[in-house]
C-alpha cells in the first residue's frame, strides 16, 4: 500500500476507537522524517494520528512502544492501528519538547536555567532504564533497518556524512585516505559492549516535558542493540541545543551516577570511548543536515549546521580519542573554517505577508514583490460607518469605529472567512518556502472598513503564525 495523503482513513480509525468522529484535525509541523502527524480531538478525547509510509518502521515503533508502555516506561500508548499497518493513533502528551523549553528559558549567557537543567537530569534518570530494562522487554527482531549498531551501521553513518555533507558542501578530501580513517574508527567502536538498547535519535526534540513536569519519549523507531555512550552523546551534543562544555560535563557525570544503579560501569573506559561516539553522532547528524538542508532546502536543518560545527571544533580540540584519524581531522578543520558554512549564511528567510488597506477610487495596490498574486477583498458590501457624520473624521483604528463594527454580524463573518482563506495560503507558502504574499482590503474611501479589516487580518496572522513577517500599511491614511 502506498502512503495515504488525506485524513479520511485516520478519521475512521478515530471513530473506531472513540465511537465518534473527530471534531478537529490539525496537521502538526513536519519533522525530519516522512511521517505525517495530526492532532485529533472530539470533546475530551484527544490523540495524535500518524501516517507512516514505511511499514517496517511503523511495526518497529509500535512493537517498541507497546513493550515500553507495559514496562511502565514513559512513552505514548498506541491506541489503535489500521489493518494495513500504515496508520495508528497515539495518546496525546500535553506539553512542550525539551528543546522548546530550553529555547524559552536560556539565561543571558545562553546557558540552560536551573529548571531546564533539572529537566535534563530527569531525562538522564530515565535513559538508563530504556537502555537496560527496555533492552529486556523489546523484540529486537522488529528493529529497522538494522538489529544492531555494528560495523555496517557505523560505516553507513560515516558514508552518509561523506556523501550528503562533505560532497554537498563541496569540501575537498582524499577518498582513499578518508576511507582508511573511517575503517579505523569503525574497528575501534565495535570493541565497545553493545548489548544495550540504543534509542538512536535521543535528542531534545524527541523528549516531551508534560504539563506536570514529567518527561515522555517519542520517535524511537530506529532503536537497536548498541553501546551505552551513543545516546547520552546524542543528547549532550545535540546541535541546536548548544549546551556549553561545562554543562555537558556536569550532565555526563550525573548520567554515569544514575547508570551505575543498573550496571557496573568502568568510568575511565566509558569516557575513553564517549568522545568518539560523540564525534560519530555529530557527523551522522551533519549528514542529515546536508540531506534535508542542502538537497531538500529545509531551513531548519541548515540552521543546525553552525552549532554542529561548534560541537565538532570543541571535540577535536579538547578530546583524547582512542584512535587516530589524521585525514578526517584535517578535513573537519577545513570544513569548520569554511566561510560558506558560517551562521550568517543560514539566516532564515521567512514568509513576508504584506497587508494593505486601500481605496478603490485610486485602483488596486502595487505588488512590490513582483509576484502579482495574493488576495484582494472587497469590503464595500459591509455597512459603512462613513455615511454617518460622527464617524466621518475617524478611521478603522479608532475605538468608536471598532465598536460600530462589533455590532455588525456581517463584518464578523467577512473577517472570519477572509482569515480562513488567507490561512490556507500561508500554510502552503510556508511549507513550500515561498517568500511573499499580499493581502489587500479595499473600500470606497480606504478609511473605515478596509482599515478595520486589514488591522484584524494583521492581528490574526501575528497571533497564529509567529514566524511570519507581517507588514501592515494603510495607503489612504498614509497620504
Amino acid at each position: 500500500m502506498s502512503k495515504i495523503s488525506d485524513t479520511t482513513h485516520l478519521e475512521k480509525l478515530f471513530e473506531k476507537h472513540y465511537g465518534k468522529c473527530p471534531k478537529k484535525i490539525e496537521k502538526l509541523p513536519p519533522s525530519g522524517s516522512n511521517r505525517e502527524y495530526f492532532y485529533m480531538c472530539a470533546d475530551n478525547d484527544e490523540c495524535i494520528g500518524t501516517i507512516g509510509s514505511e511499514l517496517k518502521e511503523n511495526e518497529a515503533f509500535k512493537s517498541f512502544s507497546d513493550s515500553f508502555f507495559k514496562a511502565s516506561l514513559p512513552v505514548p500508548e498506541i491506541l489503535e492501528t489500521s489493518a494495513d499497518g500504515f496508520l495508528y493513533l497515539q495518546s496525546f502528551i500535553q506539553g512542550v519538547s525539551l528543546f522548546e523549553y530550553l529555547e524559552k528559558h536560556r539565561t543571558e549567557d545562553y546557558s540552560p536555567d536551573n529548571q531546564t537543567l533539572e529537566y535534563y537530569k530527569e531525562v538522564l534518570k530515565e535513559l538508563p532504564k530504556f537502555q537496560t530494562i527496555g533492552k529486556k522487554v523489546i523484540d529486537f527482531s522488529k528493529c529497522y533497518p538494522r538489529q544492531k549498531f555494528d560495523s555496517r551501521s557505523v560505516m553507513w553513518d560515516l558514508n552518509y556524512f561523506k556523501y550528503y555533507f562533505l560532497k554537498a558542501s563541496h569540501t575537498i578530501f582524499d577518498e582513499e585516505k578518508l576511507q582508511e580513517d573511517f575503517q579505523k574508527i569503525t574497528e575501534c567502536l565495535i570493541l565497545c559492549d553493545s548489548d544495550f538498547f540504543m534509542y538512536r535519535d535521543f535528542q531534545s526534540r524527541n523528549i516531551i516535558i508534560s504539563n506536570d513536569g514529567k518527561p515522555y519519549f517519542i520517535d524511537f523507531q530506529g532503536g537497536r542493540l548498541g553501546a551505552l555512550q551513543y545516546d547520552v552523546a546524542s543528547l549532550l551534543y545535540d546541535g541546536k541545543a548548544a549546551l556549553n562544555p561545562q554543562i555537558r560535563t556536569v550532565l555526563l557525570d550525573f548520567y554515569l551516577s544514575e547508570l551505575k544503579k543498573y550496571v557496573e560501569v568502568d568510568t575511565e573506559n566509558f569516557k575513553k570511548y564517549f568522545s568518539l561516539f560523540a564525534l560519530i553522532r555529530v557527523l551522522q547528524a551533519m549528514g542529515s543536515y546536508g540531506y534535508r538542508g542542502f538537497l531538500e532546502k529545509k531551513e531548519h536543518f541548515l540552521l543546525s549546521i553552525p552549532p554542529a560545527l561548534n560541537n565538532l571544533k570543541y571535540l577535536l580540540e579538547n578530546s583524547l580519542f582512542p584512535v587516530d584519524f589524521p585525514h578526517l581531522r584535517q578535513v573537519l578543520f577545513s570544513m569548520i573554517e569554511n566561510p560558506t558554512l558560517k551562521s550568517d549564511n543560514f539566516k532564515p528567510q521567512t514568509l513576508t505577508v504584506s497587508v494593505k488597506s486601500f481605496s478603490y477610487k485610486r485602483g488596486l495596490p502595487y505588488d512590490a514583490s513582483g509576484n502579482g498574486g495574493g488576495f484582494v477583498f472587497d469590503c464595500r458590501a459591509i455597512h459603512n460607518p462613513g455615511r454617518y457624520e460622527k464617524y466621518k473624521m475617524l478611521c478603522g483604528k479608532d475605538s468608536q469605529v471598532i465598536d460600530f463594527f462589533k455590532q455588525e454580524p456581517e463584518m464578523e463573518e467577512f473577517i472570519n472567512l477572509s482569515q480562513q482563506m488567507v490561512a490556507i495560503s500561508v500554510r502552503k507558502y510556508l511549507k513550500r518556502g515561498f517568500k511573499n504574499l499580499s493581502v489587500n482590503f479595499g473600500c470606497t474611501g480606504g478609511q473605515h472598513r478596509s482599515v478595520y479589516s486589514a488591522e484584524k487580518m494583521a492581528e490574526f496572522l501575528k497571533n497564529n503564525f509567529p514566524n511570519l513577517n507581517v507588514e501592515l500599511k494603510h495607503l489612504e491614511l498614509e497620504k
